[in-house]
């Protein structure tokens, strides 16, 4: 029996279930804002587009709260939450390039996929190294600016003001900035996971060189006992 908090290697559990439906949520995205089948006059799609990027969002947090909770932290999970993570912001972004393109151009794209795919690359070399590289403060600011860019670039497609209170909320110039802050943010973040994962790969070299010296020297010393 593994122990508690250990992984699971082959489970597929409520978290993994719930990892999974974020996966399938993302071709329904990506149908929702290429289709035609829904009402543009009402902003129907955008809506429904939102409202579903919302939810799968929030199933982020969902699964990982569950899989710690029930102590049901898997091999299969370890796998599925940080991949759906990276494909529902991957095609997020690509189709919202086409979706609407005066707020979300290719290059702003590109930027913001690739810092997720360099960071995935980073922690996979960091797991056969034998270390990990914890998500940073500014990791998790980026996620939730993230939501929100993603958010008020679809919004914005349809709307351009939005009624709060009393407010007149201006979506283009909000759309805009959030999506200026959210290239920001995941360049900053992914120096900040560069550096991270520089300093403990290097820290972990010297240890190996050290314990390699150590065992080199304790080998000669043997070596050098005369035979009695």
């Amino acid at each position: 029996m593994p122990c508690r908090g250990a992984p699971y290697p082959n489970v597929v559990n409520l978290p993994n279930y719930i990892s999974l439906t974020r996966i399938f949520s993302i071709p329904l995205l990506i149908w929702i804002l290429s289709s035609n089948r829904f009402s543009s006059a009402s902003g129907e799609r955008e809506l429904l587009a939102a409202a579903l990027f919302i939810a799968a969002s929030i199933t982020d947090a969902i699964d990982g709260y569950l899989a710690r909770k029930r102590a049901q932290v898997t091999t299969m999970g370890m796998l599925l939450d940080p991949l759906a993570d990276k494909l529902l912001i991957a095609a997020a972004f690509i189709t919202l390039v086409q979706f609407n393109p005066r707020v979300v151009p290719a290059w702003m794209a590109v930027i913001i996929i690739g810092r997720e795919f360099l960071v995935s690359g980073l922690r996979s070399i960091a797991a056969s190294e034998g270390f990990t590289i914890q998500a940073s403060e500014l990791g998790k600011t980026k996620m939730f600016v993230q939501i929100f860019s993603v958010v008020a670039a679809i919004i914005d497609h349809h709307w351009t003001h939005l009624p709060w209170y009393f407010l007149n909320l201006p979506v283009h110039p909000i759309a805009l900035a959030s999506i200026w802050v959210m290239v920001g943010l995941s360049l900053l973040s992914a120096i900040d996971y560069f550096v991270g994962f520089w300093n403990k790969i290097d820290r972990h070299a010297v240890k190996r060189r050290r314990r390699r010296s150590f065992v080199l020297s304790r080998r000669r010393k043997r070596n050098d006992v005369p035979a009695t």
